[in-house]
C-alpha cells in the first residue's frame, strides 16, 4: 500500500538533524517497495516550514525546492493531486472531528483512503472514525 507522507515525516526525512530523521528514514527504507506519495499540501508545508527563519536549520527556498524535486523524481514516488473537500459528507463524519487542528490530518487521511493508500505520520491523535472508509490499515503512526 503506497504511503502518503505527512509534512512532518517529509521534513524529518529531508533534515538529517531532525529528532525523528532516523525513524522516518528507517521506515521508508523498509517500505519503499510499496512506494510513497506526496501532494500539494505536504510539499508546500515542507518547503514553507524548512525555509522559515525560525526553523532549527533553515535553508534558502531554491535549495529546498531542488531537494524536494530530487526526492520526488524517484520511481517510488507518486504525486496525488486534487484531494477531497472537507465539506464532503460522503468522505467525512463531521461529528467525529473534535478540533480544527485535526483538519489537515483528516484531509490527508481521506486523500490516502481515496487512493487506497495509507497516511504516515507522527501524530497519534487522528480519529479514523472521522473519515468514511478509514481503517487501521490506512494509518501508520511512527
Amino acid at each position: 500500500m503506497r504511503a502518503l507522507l505527512d509534512v512532518n515525516v517529509l521534513i524529518a526525512l529531508h533534515d538529517a538533524n531532525h529528532a525523528h530523521h532516523a525513524i522516518a528514514t528507517q521506515w521508508l527504507i523498509a517500505h519503499i517497495e510499496q512506494g510513497w506519495a506526496s501532494c500539494a499540501l505536504t510539499q508546500n508545508g515542507c518547503l514553507r516550514i524548512m525555509a522559515q527563519s525560525g526553523y532549527s536549520n533553515p535553508q534558502p527556498l531554491p535549495i529546498l525546492v531542488r531537494m524536494l524535486q530530487k526526492s520526488t523524481q524517484s520511481g517510488a514516488h507518486e504525486f496525488w493531486g486534487d484531494g477531497p473537500s472537507l465539506l464532503d459528507v460522503t468522505r467525512f463524519q463531521h461529528a467525529h472531528i473534535h478540533s480544527p487542528r485535526q483538519l489537515t490530518d483528516l484531509y490527508l487521511l481521506a486523500l490516502a483512503v481515496g487512493h487506497q493508500g495509507r497516511l504516515v505520520t507522527f501524530d497519534q491523535r487522528i480519529p479514523l472514525s472521522a473519515v468514511h472508509g478509514a481503517s487501521s490499515q490506512h494509518l501508520v503512526v511512527l
